[in-house]
């Protein structure tokens, strides 16, 4: 996909492709360390600019999941909806149609369309509960 828009395939775009696919869910900072475990010289904004090329080119999205970085993850997987502990910070995930009955809500009342893939739901997780 990158070379038929005219750009290259770089080594460090190839090693930050990789790590968001190896990592699953993982923030800029989480692939810069990942990265520097293979390429000691590939610098964070390069991991920056590299994710945000690889968003636009449809080949990786993300999604807020706490109050810092966003978390990127591959494009290709099934949209899912993710549910993110304040007690201990574990993420999961949830099949898109536990929304349904909101997106349509919103819809049908406000025009209003819904990126499920972008939904994050704040919680406590049920071991978190306990405590």
């Amino acid at each position: 996909m990158l070379r038929e828009r005219g750009l290259r395939l770089t080594p460090q775009r190839q090693l930050i492709l990789e790590a968001v696919h190896e990592l699953g869910h993982a923030t800029p900072e989480q692939v810069h360390n990942h990265v520097r475990e293979r390429a000691a010289g590939v610098n964070i904004t390069t991991v920056y600019r590299t994710l945000e090329l690889l968003e636009e080119l449809g080949l990786v999205t993300h999604t807020h999941l706490s109050h810092g970085s966003p978390t990127y993850h591959a494009a290709g997987e099934d949209q899912h909806v993710h549910l993110v502990c304040r007690g201990c910070g574990s993420i999961s995930e949830v099949d898109p149609s536990v929304m349904q009955p909101v997106t349509d809500r919103l819809l049908s009342e406000r025009d209003f369309r819904v990126d499920v893939g972008h939904v994050s739901l704040f919680g406590v997780c049920g071991d978190c509960k306990e405590l």
